[in-house]
């Protein structure tokens, strides 16, 4: 994304085994016999996509990151990090935009409940824009929680965000107050809603692409558990969020 458009996301998606929670294309070289070393992955198709709609490369690059277990922190940020920087460097030697990497989680069993009841809302949970990032969190790492939407029926699930490399020298307020704001700019809601948006678009692109590659395999009749490649994307419908639909 990128002003004036900053609710505008290019989605990219690509194909793997299950249960590997990194992700494997976002840098690749492949050899073609005309062209020879060929470089490609979803990093620098994006950075491609953003220099052709705005004749320039972003210097900086916050990276939402969801479906990550803590303990795979460590081995996700070395080779997903390593692959962000390999696709900068492919466009330009040099290249080296400050990069921010944080880690969505919703899958965690931790609840938020107010103190003062004068400082509910409608349902008797926390207000949106709730913020803990004390007591309950790291004493020595770089994390929150965020109750960005109004829960409607039960309790309110906050968010966790981990920073887990942050070359952007961020605060904790900056951070939080960024992060807070990107979730009321959701295109499906009208409302604020519980995860940053590009980790929520995210899953609608991987959703949608999931059932492409379904159809493709109903319709050869495979049973197969070999990654079978997703089916290209037509341009003009790349410059478009389809998966919002």
């Amino acid at each position: 994304m990128d002003w004036p458009e900053l609710t505008k996301y290019r989605g990219v998606v690509s194909a793997q085994t299950d249960r590997v929670e990194i992700i494997q294309d976002l840098y690749k070289q492949t050899k073609d016999p005309q062209k020879g070393l060929v470089e490609g992955g979803m990093v620098r198709e994006l950075l491609v996509a953003f220099f052709k709609s705005t004749r320039q490369k972003p210097s900086r690059i916050i990276f939402y990151r969801d479906g990550v277990s803590e303990g795979q922190f460590s081995q996700v940020l070395l080779y997903e990090m390593d692959a962000i920087r390999k696709a900068c460097s492919s466009l330009q030697e040099g290249y080296m935009p400050r990069v921010t990497f944080v880690v969505v989680q919703k899958r965690h069993h931790t609840r938020l409940f107010p103190t003062d009841r004068n400082k509910t809302d409608r349902s008797g949970n926390i207000l949106p824009g709730t913020v803990v990032d004390t007591s309950i969190c790291h004493p020595t790492e770089f994390d929150f929680y965020l109750n960005s939407h109004a829960g409607s029926q039960g309790t309110s699930k906050s968010t966790h965000y981990h920073v887990l490399f942050d070359e952007n020298g961020f605060t904790a307020d900056i951070l939080q107050v960024l992060t807070n704001s990107l979730c009321y700019t959701y295109a499906r809601c009208t409302k604020s809603v519980s995860i940053v948006p590009p980790a929520y678009y995210a899953h609608l692109a991987a959703f949608r692409a999931r059932y492409y590659i379904e159809d493709e395999m109903s319709d050869s009749g495979s049973t197969g558990v070999e990654v079978r490649p997703l089916p290209s994307i037509k341009d003009n419908v790349k410059e478009v969020m389809f998966y919002v639909r």
